[in-house]
């Protein structure tokens, strides 16, 4: 398969570059080779408006980011233009990673106000950090308690360069110096994920009926510990990534024991990190999948269902990713299906904020386990997939700021043109 070839050739470019962890490096280590091109990648991505990033609140984060690496330079000013207009508003900030963090730490860096409470940041800046903060060491700062993987903090470009605290030549200099070079100069939040795209990749097709012929099983394994398996080098283990890695192993018929899953079960549901703040919906749906059955999660999933039909999830910023998990673990949902065919576009496709490739593929998947005949919409569907050619996927799930995971993406397209093939 070549998407998992490319990941084994190349474990770097799979996941778009981050206007967030680009505007980290530029402010905090502009020692680190190609700083002009970051700046002239920040410089490039502001939008008319001054904002970088997403849509609405989710601008908020990339572009404290931007204006505070870029500073002097016009796009500052008119960033920080449109930071005052954002702040202004009532704030209802996305589930991105440590935005409650993220947001006052920045913030403070510009001398802005929000109204979000700065002292959980300043009580966490005078104790031993929790590991699964690790991936946003860069607002805090280099800590003792902070250890490496083959020279990377927590999979982040930014956290390993604060820690390192200068050029200084090793591993994770070497790290740095080759993320930045594969993507040009800016960066990911995330990089490398290995587990987390391979495992994704692998459920994504074998479960739509598709042949993976080389799923490197054995690296699969490799990366599980007693805490179960985590994304990438430096991260702490999940309860997502332990059982999407697990599901992908039992449709290979290489199955593993889940006893490393139910350290994160609270009550009904699953914890992904322990301690955690909000629960993920796809999370549980992923751990649903690996366990095979399970009644009170099977419950606690329908319970979070919103009345229209739909699942949400703090991952991803789209329901119908939500949406096709859920009920991928549920096999189907009359409910959503009615969602998803009250929403579909005039040209065929699904969307949040306007039809993408990615959306449309869950929206497939979402019907394509329904009992009801569903054959035009998922035939319509297709045909804008097709169309689509080699336009880019639109940043959607959830790190620091909105990322896009390329060769996922391409995996669930794969997969949703096969099951809309079958109904033809």
């Amino acid at each position: 398969m070549r998407l998992l070839a490319e990941l084994s050739d190349d474990p770097w470019t799979g996941v778009s570059p981050s206007v967030y962890e680009t505007g980290r490096l530029v402010a905090l280590a502009p020692w680190l080779t190609g700083n002009e091109a970051r700046i002239r990648y920040l410089q490039d991505t502001q939008h008319s408006d001054g904002t970088w990033g997403g849509p609405g609140e989710y601008a908020l984060v990339p572009t404290l980011s931007a204006v505070d690496a870029l500073r002097e330079h016009p796009a500052a000013r008119r960033g920080l233009e449109a930071l005052h207009k954002l702040l202004r508003r009532p704030l209802k900030l996305p589930d991105t990673v440590a935005v409650e963090l993220i947001v006052p730490a920045l913030a403070e860096r510009l001398g802005l106000r929000t109204p979000l409470d700065p002292h959980p940041l300043h009580a966490l800046r005078q104790r031993p950090l929790p590991e699964k903060l690790w991936h946003t060491l860069e607002i805090f700062g280099p800590r003792p308690e902070v250890t490496t993987v083959n020279g990377i903090v927590a999979a982040s470009p930014a956290a390993t360069a604060v820690q390192l605290q200068g050029p200084r030549p090793g591993a994770s200099l070497d790290y740095l110096d080759t993320v930045q070079r594969s993507h040009g100069g800016p960066v990911p939040a995330g990089v490398p994920v290995p587990l987390f795209e391979r495992s994704w990749i692998i459920v994504a097709l074998k479960s739509a009926g598709l042949d993976v012929p080389d799923p490197m099983l054995d690296r699969i394994k490799a990366a599980f510990t007693q805490d179960g398996a985590a994304g990438g080098p430096g991260l702490p283990a999940d309860a997502d990534d332990t059982a999407t890695a697990l599901h992908a192993l039992a449709l290979c018929d290489s199955p593993r024991t889940t006893e490393a899953l139910h350290r994160y079960r609270e009550a009904r549901h699953f914890a992904c990190f322990l301690n955690e703040r909000t629960p993920s919906t796809s999370t549980n749906a992923h751990v649903l999948q690996a366990l095979g059955h399970d009644r009170q999660l099977e419950e606690w999933l329908r319970d979070m269902q919103r009345p229209e039909g739909f699942w949400l999830d703090k991952w991803h910023a789209s329901a119908y990713y939500a949406t096709a998990c859920v009920t991928n673990a549920l096999r189907g949902n009359k409910k959503a299906v009615d969602w998803v065919l009250e929403t579909q576009r005039d040209d065929g496709s699904w969307g949040r904020w306007e039809g993408t490739y990615e959306e449309t593929a869950y929206a497939i998947r979402i019907l394509s386990h329904s009992r009801q005949d569903v054959t035009e919409a998922m035939i319509r569907g297709a045909e804008f997939m097709r169309e689509w050619g080699d336009r880019p996927h639109p940043p959607l799930w959830h790190d620091k700021d909105l990322y896009t995971p390329t060769r996922i993406v391409q995996a669930e397209g794969m997969a949703a043109l096969h099951l809309a093939c079958a109904v033809c």
